[in-house]
């Protein structure tokens, strides 16, 4: 079998790839070398810009099996058929740390699965929590500034973190999940994923219905302590990356069974909270969890770059039977994601593989712009509508209206009953086992007690006591033994 010859990106026979051109023997280099040139220039080109948030990521391909009929609650064509397959890409991630952090680090980890329907791209974009530190998007810039580096100390400073989260109450509920066993998963196969936000469904009937989707591991929850993380860290930055390649590698295929839960739209308006809140869960005895199917994670990527780096997930990529609700969050994100990846990937992105519908073709009237790969027609048309038989809208609405009323404007979210911002932080801490407490309390103090302005410890502490009363003594009690070390 003859051997590959080396090229140039222009296809042309590369004579020599070990000494570059010169005047001469010893001479400087010429500028006529066009494969330097272009090697180089490639090089200093590579990388893209990281992702502002969720930079440190991994990624594997598998599929998703509908295993319970859903049809009474949504039209979505992927989960009409019991056995129903979908392939899937799911990209896990951490929230706060660059590119080259270390995976085993007390984080929220994203969970984001791209379902590779017949109607087009799903992309649910969600969290390994149920809840988030914030309700409203407005906040979100700040809030991630005060959790990546300082602009001064160009590190993560206890005092940014402590400070954010002493003037947003509404964030104990999250903090209280992040600090607790949770906090650090072993591995990603070892943790739960949510879709966190409220979504709607609708069906056949035109009913509509909230979700909130869970996909709980059958590998079962696993977690490392602060001790145990630091030291895994050390040894394998990538320890979460290594764990999931290998496993899948091995066949040892990951899994999630999806539950949702559902609620009738005609119940949100009187719902003792707001429903909408991302801070806030729905109790399981109010909305039980429906089973719904299998993700099965079963290849991994051929190249990390191409296919995680590159892979963009948009929660505004719904199909037909899956829509949005009034989370202003998800609202937010809506926007948001789309635009960052038009900013780091181009105005194409969609057309890379990892992101281009596979079970269906993409077919509108974009063109042009960087990195533009779709071939169309010498006499395809580029303005809709038009007289050459191009695509044309279906008039069918992804999911049922949201009746809307009221005044424009900058508004609080509309009142329920239990719309504080403390009693469910009470009640993950009264779950949770005495051993549980003890580390959650030892976590929180050993990151509060760094913080040097006693009124961002005393706002805090007052987040804790609001909660539960033993939750706040205790936090109070291990900070004061802290500092006074």
């Amino acid at each position: 079998m003859p051997k590959r010859v080396l090229t140039t990106e222009s296809g042309a026979p590369v004579a020599d790839n070990q000494n570059s051109a010169t005047a001469g023997v010893g001479g400087p280099i010429l500028l006529q070398d066009q494969h330097l040139l272009e090697k180089l220039a490639r090089f200093n080109r590579e990388r893209i810009p990281e992702r502002v948030v969720h930079a440190r990521g991994s990624g594997a391909y598998g599929y998703f099996e509908v295993t319970d009929d859903v049809t009474d609650y949504t039209y979505a064509d992927f989960l009409n058929t019991v056995g129903k397959r979908t392939e899937v890409f799911l990209r896990f991630s951490t929230v706060a740390d660059n590119l080259g952090g270390a995976d085993a680090v007390r984080d929220p980890r994203g969970f984001a699965v791209k379902f590779y329907t017949e109607e087009g791209n799903y992309d649910l974009v969600g969290n390994n929590t149920p809840v988030f530190f914030i309700k409203d998007p407005l906040k979100f810039p700040d809030f991630i500034h005060s959790q990546k580096r300082d602009p001064f100390t160009g590190k993560q400073e206890p005092e940014n973190v402590w400070d954010f989260w002493a003037h947003a109450p509404e964030a104990t509920h999250q903090v209280t999940w992040l600090m607790g066993d949770r906090g650090i998963p072993a591995s990603y196969r070892h943790m739960n994923g949510y879709g966190s936000h409220t979504y709607q469904w609708t069906n056949d009937k035109g009913e509509a219905f909230f979700v909130k989707y869970h996909f709980k591991t059958n590998q079962g929850i696993r977690s490392l302590s602060s001790e145990q993380a630091a030291e895994i860290a050390g040894k394998d930055p990538n320890s979460h990356q290594t764990d999931l390649l290998q496993a899948i590698e091995r066949g040892v295929n990951p899994s999630w069974t999806l539950y949702v839960q559902l609620m009738p739209a005609a119940e949100a308006a009187d719902y003792r909270f707001n429903p909408f809140d991302l801070t806030k869960v729905w109790p399981h005895k109010d909305y039980p969890l429906q089973r719904v199917g299998r993700l099965v994670l079963d290849r991994n990527p051929d190249n990390v770059f191409a296919e995680v780096e590159q892979a963009a997930f948009s929660p505004n990529n719904f199909v037909p039977g899956i829509g949005p609700s009034p989370d202003k969050m998800l609202q937010g994100r809506l926007f948001a994601y789309a635009d960052a990846h038009r900013y780091r990937l181009g105005v194409n992105h969609t057309q890379l593989p990892v992101n281009a519908p596979k079970a269906t073709t993409a077919d509108n009237y974009g063109r042009d712009g960087l990195m533009a790969t779709n071939a169309y027609g010498r006499a395809r048309k580029n303005y809709e509508p038009n007289s050459f038989d191009g695509p044309v809208e279906t008039g069918r609405p992804l999911a049922a209206p949201l009746a809307i009323n009221g005044y424009t404007g900058t508004h609080e979210a509309p009142a329920h009953t239990k719309d504080d911002d403390f009693f469910q932080a009470g009640e993950l801490y009264r779950l949770m086992s005495e051993d549980e407490k003890q580390r959650l309390v030892a976590n929180i103090a050993g990151g509060l007690s760094q913080v040097s302005r006693d009124d961002i410890v005393e706002k805090n502490l007052a987040h804790f006591h609001a909660a539960d009363a033993d939750y706040g003594k205790r936090v109070e009690e291990a900070v004061r033994a802290l500092r006074e070390d």
